[in-house]
């Protein structure tokens, strides 16, 4: 295996916060967040927990997932490589940088990878602990997950399809091994969206968004989001796609919703994704390009890419830097709305089912025909950094310890 990628400790002073989650260390602890962002308070503490070691760097690590359910481990920064346990068949994998939260035929099954990042605002703790298989959300159907910001407070949201359940996970809870739901709502609804905020969540079904505290109570804050697709949190807030645009959530306690239309009248995004830690956050339309949305500014930018793409991550909200895959399974890198590197076809077979993930540094993109994971080095032309062999067949894989 070629030389590992190891992520350098990483010092950034920030304003507000970015789309997933971000990486830092240092030593004291700054005063809260303004109120206009999304992140957690000082009260939720460092994100340590009893058991757990804190280390100099980020532990990344790949998880994956095989067709069986067998989960695995590789640490990206000696490729020592190990077994987690198994699970029941995957249909989808979704994770918030520490815990992969599987959809099999049982419902959602969460893997705590054992391996995080605490972000307070203005540098960050990193901690491992011994991964685990932690247990099942009971669900039928699909299931459309949304994170929060951090791994070992506030919540993970789960809408199930099949029953129109929507559930909110205590993140803290999980963080100490069980499984534990604040909320279970039978909506009625055929689609919808629980998107963590706050203390509670904002749920999309039916054509409204709507607040709902930690025991599921609406509260009176709401707006209208037709045909609502993809959330976010970001430094700037919780954005939500809807048929013209964005709902932005803000405020400190009782929410306050701001729409961001689409104004040039193309189509709007399918979904959102970027970086941990970037205000700027990315999506496909669909068609031959991307949607750039700017959470600080509330605007939107549109870029034609000549290729039909299926994902679009943002890199940061410098210059557009945008990583894409494409419907031919090349990586495509893009900055100011224009092409600057990419890739031979990187994916064997469809890669509309290939996992994509990032950080500060890297993109992992996998093959699953293949049975390997390839790094690429984005700011280095899309270079080919190295091709991993994972413990188990990654069908599904999520980048963990972000």
């Amino acid at each position: 295996m070629p030389a590992p990628h190891r992520t350098p400790t990483r010092h950034r002073v920030t304003a507000l916060l970015g789309t997933v989650l971000v990486l830092l260390s240092a030593s004291g602890c700054s005063g809260p967040p303004p109120a206009t962002t999304a992140p957690p308070s000082s009260a939720a503490g460092h994100g340590a927990i009893t058991g757990a070691e804190e280390v100099a760097e980020p532990p990344l690590m790949l998880l994956s997932v095989d067709e069986r359910g067998e989960v695995g481990l590789v640490d990206l920064l000696d490729g020592a490589a190990s077994a987690v346990g198994r699970i029941g068949a995957p249909r989808a994998l979704a994770s918030d940088g520490r815990y992969a939260f599987v959809t099999t035929d049982a419902g959602i099954e969460v893997v705590d990878s054992g391996a995080w990042t605490w972000d307070h605002v203005d540098h960050f703790h990193y901690y491992r602990a011994a991964p685990a298989i932690l247990g099942t959300v009971r669900g039928d159907g699909p299931a459309v997950l949304a994170t929060g910001p951090l791994a070992t407070a506030g919540s993970t949201g789960i809408f199930f399809e099949g029953s129109g359940e929507a559930v909110l996970l205590d993140n803290e809870a999980l963080s100490k091994g069980s499984v534990e739901e604040s909320f279970r709502l039978r909506t009625g609804a055929a689609r919808g969206i629980v998107a963590p905020w706050g203390e509670g969540a904002v749920i999309a079904v039916d054509g409204v968004l709507r607040y709902h505290d930690r025991s599921g109570t609406p509260s009176g804050a709401e707006v209208d989001c037709a045909d609502p697709a993809g959330s976010i949190t970001t430094r700037a807030g919780l954005a939500i796609g809807c048929a013209d645009g964005a709902v932005l959530v803000t405020g400190d306690g009782e929410p306050v919703f701001e729409r961001i239309p689409v104004v040039d009248g193309g189509s709007r995004p399918l979904g959102f994704d970027g970086r941990k830690g970037r205000p700027t956050v990315a999506g496909v339309t669909g068609g031959d390009g991307f949607l750039l949305l700017d959470t600080r500014e509330r605007a939107w930018s549109r870029v034609a890419t000549g290729q039909a793409l299926v994902r679009a991550v943002a890199v940061d909200d410098e210059a557009g830097h945008v990583v894409a895959l494409d419907g031919e399974g090349r990586i495509r890198v893009y900055a100011d709305g224009a092409e600057i590197a990419a890739t031979a076809p990187v994916v064997v077979g469809d890669p509309g089912v290939a996992s994509l993930w990032l950080d500060a540094q890297r993109a992992y993109i996998g093959s699953p025909a293949e049975g390997v994971v390839r790094e690429i080095d984005y700011a280095d032309g899309a270079r080919i950094a190295r091709t991993i062999e994972t413990p188990t067949r990654p069908v599904f894989f999520a980048e963990v310890g972000r």
